[in-house]
């Protein structure tokens, strides 16, 4: 009997804060049905797992920083305002105004017009660049990572940290509580040996692996002096290392970016870092420069489930809307909710080439399973869809009629587009998007083609297999 009303308690009260603040009415449906199917467990379940403290701690924060619901909204509206009232450089073409307006007013954040972008392919050429930076560090380094493995590239980042550390540089680390339990043990403690500032943002207390974890900071920026960043899809990890020839070598792309964007990248670091440790990174040693670079106006997209939710879902809806000769997607995760799929399925009936490149073998097999199921999706409105082979591709990039480019480290799922803190920079560049086709082209090259027939064929035990996955889609 006491269970009875322990449960009918419970139930009632998780109900209500589930309607009252999901926005995803199948999230909402299977987290109510839970709970009263599963008296006490699910209700259990729902506050370990359910709730998203994201949102609770930064009103926390907000709070501590004196500032009110009120403040925040007012603020959001002048930001909003002043964006879409931004001027667009001459070098975005017309056709590309309405999206650019659109980003604008879902950042609240100006395009930055003189930027200098560099595409940097796997740890062989990025890790090296990333580490003169921080060798070059006068005034400070933001270095923010989801994964920091101890092996021969974690030991050089480590020495380069502590070497700027002993310069006399502002040095801050921020590593996911969960990215960090990738190595054993975690790399923390070796970078406080070494006198590193650092910290992990929301650290688990479960000793386990948990690939499948959300609300994690899975962005991965790098700042110097406020005047060259660095962001993309890198993790610190041996596997990105090509050269090592490792059993899980991982290919990816990472990207230099110099100019004014660079001051949107170390804004994002600036607020996780006073989110998680609660230090506000100030003064001269994190200004940033706004000194032009190149001809590439781009913009910074934090994304995340609190303050900028779904930003980067509304960018992309707003590219895929925009399209009118192609589109290309390179994602190591492939699976696009409803509204998205939708949006590719419109733009392939209007005639735009749609063309999707994701790995024959994943490192995540319910990831991998749910994709087979949902690729046929697509495949059945005209889209071409490509099997990258072995080495596992991580790369992230998105291509719109070779002129504007997304990249940075979102992939096309739920995880990364509603629960997830992401970062991507948004490109007007026929340049940028030259070179990115090309590496496109190069990985297009040595894939197979995936044919609708091939995905109906499949023996009917790996279909079924497939769909159970696919069922937790929401979740992966």
């Amino acid at each position: 009997m006491l269970i009875t009303f322990a449960h009918l308690v419970l139930a009632v009260g998780v109900s209500a804060h589930i309607v009252l603040t999901k926005d995803d009415v199948r999230a909402a449906i299977g987290w109510v049905g839970l709970v009263w199917l599963a008296p006490v467990v699910g209700s259990v379940l729902y506050l370990f797992l359910g709730v998203n403290r994201i949102t609770r701690q930064a009103h926390r924060m907000r709070g501590r920083l004196g500032l009110t619901d009120e403040d925040r909204a007012q603020t959001v509206r002048m930001r909003t305002e002043a964006a879409a009232a931004g001027p667009i450089p001459d070098r975005v073409p017309a056709e590309l105004h309405a999206l650019a307006q659109l980003v604008g007013k879902v950042t609240r954040q100006p395009l930055a017009d003189g930027c200098a972008i560099d595409i940097l392919v796997n740890g062989d050429e990025a890790y090296p660049a990333m580490l003169a930076a921080i060798d070059g560090a006068t005034r400070s380094v933001a270095f923010a990572t989801y994964i920091f493995d101890h092996g021969v590239a974690g030991s050089q980042f480590v020495e380069a940290l502590a070497r700027a550390t002993a310069r006399g540089v502002a040095v801050r680390v921020l590593i996911d509580g969960v990215g960090a339990r990738y190595s054993h043990p975690p790399i923390l403690r070796a970078l406080r040996k070494r006198g590193v500032p650092v910290a992990y943002f929301l650290p688990l207390h479960i000793p386990l692996p948990q690939p499948y974890a959300n609300l994690r900071n899975h962005r991965k920026i790098l700042v110097v002096d406020g005047t060259v960043g660095f962001c993309g899809g890198l993790n610190v990890r041996d596997s990105c290392l090509l050269a090592l020839h490792s059993p899980d070598a991982t290919r990816d792309v990472h990207f230099r970016v110099r100019g004014p964007v660079v001051s949107h990248v170390l804004d994002a670091f600036v607020f996780d870092w006073a989110f998680t440790t609660r230090e506000r990174l100030e003064g001269s040693a994190w200004a940033a420069a706004a000194t032009a670079a190149g001809s590439i106006a781009a913009r910074g997209i934090p994304d995340g489930p609190d303050a900028n939710f779904e930003t980067l879902l509304m960018t992309i809806m707003g590219a895929l809307s925009q399209a009118r000769r192609s589109v290309r997607i390179v994602s190591p995760y492939f699976l696009p909710d409803a509204p998205l799929v939708d949006a590719l399925r419109v733009a392939a009936l209007r005639g735009v080439e749609i063309e999707i490149l994701v790995p024959e073998r994943g490192n995540l097999r319910l990831v991998t399973w749910a994709c087979m199921a949902q690729i046929a999706h697509v495949l059945a409105w005209g889209c071409k869809v490509f099997l990258s082979p072995l080495p596992f591709d991580h790369s992230k990039l998105l291509v719109v009629d070779d002129t504007w480019s997304l990249i940075g480290s979102a992939n096309w799922d739920p995880r990364s587009l509603r629960l997830n803190f992401e970062y991507n920079i948004e490109c007007y560049s026929a340049d940028l998007a030259q070179r990115l086709n090309a590496l496109i082209d190069s990985k297009i090259a040595e894939s197979r083609v995936l044919r609708l027939e091939d995905v109906e064929q499949r023996p009917i035990l790996k279909r079924v297999r497939d769909g159970a996955a696919w069922l937790a889609q929401p979740y992966l």
